[in-house]
């Protein structure tokens, strides 16, 4: 059986340069980064070098970037933290209705300690609209909080509009873009946020390690309280090994050159499954505004989940999961108005760095062979 890979949303491989960067400190510079000794100044220094290699990526000052230990919980300090530190001045706090669950649990949690929450809805590709976030904003409001793309189905949303639109009316602005960085740009001024949000494993660094953009000036409550590290913004002592992962990704990850190659590849998969299928597949999405690694698709009167059971050694997501019998489709293609008899074909196939076209040609022709065998039975 060949294995292939189509599951980069999920988590990437780490990149053999990663690991490469990150073997010495295993062994080596094993000291603790905040103490003033020999033995520490190493960690030290191989830290503040990761910590200006995420910056350079997303072109900011290295004092801005916070370490964190994965995306989930960067976006719990910038939600949770903005709560925290603004709630004397309100207790509104806008996101949308296709946000990953690190964002809307987070609001779920705060709903409970007075926090009011609006989330926007999408239009049918999953794209929100800058004036309904415009229009949801009251004098209250303390925070917006807007993925810059989907996890699901890929569309980006207009973030540079949003982040004009806060700017407008003095609110705070928050990306999570932990599937974006690395797949499109990602400067924090172009995009006009005070917060984002980066996941080490979505861009070939390590699980467990992840980084919070914080624009200078902006105050948030720590989640994780003990002695001054990271600027006192995250108490812990700090991982000089899962900081050099992260920086050695986002150096590479600041060319962008592969994602070329790789859109099209995304785009041969879907011209030859619409060669195939014709009106039997759906593309779930924005056309145009997506990913451009990511393909999400129904197969019309298909269950997703069915589908995959029967692809040998393909790793890919389904957007509907069986329980007792019954279809339901992901929340993300429920905001995004997805009729059930189309939500419950979806399969996400997102394709990474070291994805070939002939590992595409392959899975193209199983689902031929899948397909086939369904209709026939």
């Amino acid at each position: 059986m060949t294995s292939i890979y189509l599951d980069y949303n999920a988590s990437t491989p780490i990149d053999p340069a990663v690991t490469a960067a990150m073997r010495p400190y295993l062994d080596e510079a094993f000291g603790n980064p905040s103490s003033g000794h020999w033995a520490s100044m190493p960690a030290k220094a191989a830290l503040e070098k990761a910590r200006g290699q995420v910056a350079a990526l997303l072109d900011c000052a290295p004092d801005e970037i916070v370490f964190t230990s994965g995306g989930s919980e960067a976006n719990n300090l910038a939600i949770k933290g903005t709560f925290f530190a603004l709630r004397h001045k309100g207790e509104h706090i806008v996101t949308t209705t296709v946000e990953h669950p690190a964002i809307l649990a987070p609001c779920r949690f705060l709903e409970q300690l007075g926090a009011a929450v609006t989330y926007v809805p999408v239009d049918s590709t999953g794209r929100v609209d800058p004036d309904d976030v415009r229009r949801a904003i009251t004098s209250r409001t303390i925070l917006i909080s807007v993925m810059h793309a989907n996890n699901e189905v890929g569309t980006i949303q207009p973030i540079e509009e949003i982040g004009a639109v806060a700017r407008e009316l003095g609110v705070r602005f928050h990306t999570d873009a932990a599937q974006s960085v690395g797949k499109i740009a990602s400067k924090v001024d172009t995009l006009g946020v005070d917060l984002l949000t980066i996941a080490g494993h979505k861009l070939y660094a390590p699980k467990g390690v992840g980084a919070l953009y914080v624009r200078d000036g902006v105050t948030l409550e720590p989640l994780i309280h003990g002695a001054g590290h990271e600027h006192g913004r995250r108490a812990g002592t700090e991982s000089a090994l899962l900081a050099v992962g992260l920086g050695t990704a986002c150096g590479l990850a600041s060319d962008l050159e592969p994602m070329a190659r790789v859109r099209v590849l995304r785009d041969r998969f879907w011209d030859a499954l619409q060669e195939s299928f014709g009106d039997r597949i759906v593309l779930n999405g924005h056309p145009q505004h997506r990913l451009p690694n990511t393909l999400n698709v129904s197969f019309v009167g298909m269950i997703g989940a069915e589908v995959l059971s029967h692809l040998d050694g393909v790793a890919a997501s389904t957007g509907s999961a069986c329980h007792a019998g019954r279809v339901e489709l992901s929340p993300v293609l429920t905001a995004m108005g997805v009729p059930e008899e189309i939500g419950m074909g979806a399969v996400r196939f997102s394709l990474g760095r070291a994805t070939t076209s002939t590992e595409i040609d392959a899975v193209v022709g199983q689902l031929r062979a899948v397909t086939v065998r369904s209709a026939i039975r």
